[in-house]
């Protein structure tokens, strides 16, 4: 058995990453808590995997900017987070199942980061690396995906 043919403890792993078409929103994992409680993991994929990928500044100030202004539009977000590829996003809700409603709350946020004049706590203060952003890049990455919203929904070709 090859390695690609063994199933993975890691849900993005047993993706066939050759086969989906960037950009898209997708549920990736269902986690139920002891108390009832369900957290959606969403894979938010922003450039197509092993082609294109996002700049490290420019990731970095989209995850403060989605982080920041996702909160405004929901308080079910327990995370935004970055893919190590640099390829997209990870994001996790919590009691919220309604699919529809996380593309409008993703496409409410980017919009906010193209109106953002400034990246919300990049200052050594707030931030482990405040040298490498990129407000310019967050933007550019925003109204790409923006751009490609009809899209959204369809994961593979």
């Amino acid at each position: 058995m090859s390695i690609s043919e063994k199933k993975m403890n890691v849900e993005s792993f047993n993706l066939d990453h050759t086969k989906v078409k960037a950009p898209f929103v997708r549920l990736a994992g269902v986690k139920e808590g002891v108390n009832g409680d369900v957290i959606r993991k969403y894979d938010i994929r922003f450039c197509q995997p092993n082609q294109e990928h996002l700049e490290m500044p420019a990731i970095h100030s989209l995850e403060h900017m989605m982080a920041e202004f996702s909160r405004n539009h929901s308080d079910k977000i327990v995370d935004i987070s970055p893919m190590g590829c640099q390829t997209g996003y990870y994001m996790a809700l919590i009691n919220h199942d309604d699919y529809e409603d996380v593309l409008d709350l993703l496409e409410k946020t980017l919009k906010d980061v193209l109106t953002a004049d400034e990246v919300p706590a990049c200052n050594e203060v707030q931030c482990g690396w405040a040298a490498s952003h990129s407000l310019e890049g967050a933007k550019e990455a925003a109204k790409k995906m923006l751009d490609k919203r009809a899209e959204w929904t369809t994961v593979f070709e």
